[in-house]
C-alpha cells in the first residue's frame, strides 16, 4: 500500500529546507491574495512568482510539476494565476507541457465574483508528454473534499499523469489542504508527501481516501 505522510508546518519553510526532490513530481495550489491581508497586490504576486519558483526549484528534472489554481478578481482587475504560473515557469526554464480547464459551472451559466473555471498546468525540465495518452482539455470539476480543495478529476488527471509519464514514485503537495490529491497519488500507487500549516486540515489529509469506485471522496 503507498505510504502517504503529511507535515504540518509551513510549506515554504518545509520547501527551503529540502534540496530537489530526487524521484518525485510536486502538484500545488497556491493561496490566494484574500489569504494575505496585510498584501498589496503587488506584494501577492511578487510571492506567487517567488513561491511558484521555489516549488519548481525543488522538482528533478525528470519530474513535473502541475500548477491548480482559480483566477480571481481583486478590485475590478482580473488577475489571470495561470500567466503568473507561466510567467515563473519561464524563468525557472520549465517548459508547458499542457493547460487543462476545469469547469466550476456548466458552460453558459454567468458567476459573479469568480470565474466558472480553474486552470491545471503542468511544466518540466525534461519530460515530454505521450500523444497517445493525451486526456480531455476541459473537464468537470468532480466531487470536492471541501470548498477550496482540487476537485476528484483534475487530481486523478494529475496523479495519473505522474504514474504514468514520469520515473517519479512520490507525489510532494505543499499547501496540501485537507489532502484530495495525496488520496489520488496513493489511489495511482504514489507515495505522498503533504505539508499544510493548519493542524485541523493536516489531520484530516492523513485521513481522506477516494471511494472503491473511484467518483468520490471518503472523509472520516
Amino acid at each position: 500500500m503507498a505510504q502517504r505522510i503529511v507535515h504540518c508546518e509551513d510549506a515554504i519553510k518545509w520547501l527551503g529546507n529540502s534540496d530537489v526532490l530526487s524521484n518525485c513530481s510536486l502538484v500545488a495550489s497556491l493561496p490566494d491574495i484574500s489569504e494575505f491581508p496585510s498584501f498589496s497586490l503587488e506584494e501577492w504576486q511578487v510571492w506567487f512568482k517567488a513561491t511558484a519558483l521555489l516549488i519548481m526549484s525543488r522538482c528533478p528534472p525528470d519530474g513535473v510539476t502541475i500548477f491548480f489554481q482559480s483566477d480571481i478578481k481583486h478590485e475590478g482587475r482580473w488577475i489571470d494565476k495561470g500567466y503568473l504560473c507561466q510567467k515563473a515557469a519561464e524563468e525557472a526554464g520549465h517548459h508547458l507541457l499542457w493547460h487543462k480547464i476545469i469547469c466550476r459551472a456548466p458552460a453558459g451559466v454567468a458567476t459573479f465574483g469568480k470565474p466558472s473555471y480553474s486552470h491545471l498546468l503542468c511544466f518540466s525540465k525534461e519530460v515530454s508528454a505521450s500523444i497517445d495518452k493525451s486526456t480531455a482539455d476541459v473537464i468537470p470539476m468532480g466531487d470536492k473534499v471541501w470548498q477550496r480543495g482540487m476537485g476528484l478529476e483534475a487530481c486523478l488527471i494529475a496523479s495519473r499523469f505522474i504514474a504514468e509519464q514520469t520515473n517519479s514514485n512520490t507525489v510532494v503537495n505543499p499547501f496540501c489542504g485537507q489532502g484530495s490529491m495525496l488520496a489520488a497519488a496513493n489511489r495511482m500507487k504514489l507515495e505522498a508527501i503533504g505539508i499544510e500549516r493548519s493542524p485541523k486540515r493536516a489531520e484530516k489529509a492523513r485521513l481522506v481516501d477516494i471511494s472503491h469506485d473511484g467518483k468520490s471522496w471518503i472523509n472520516y
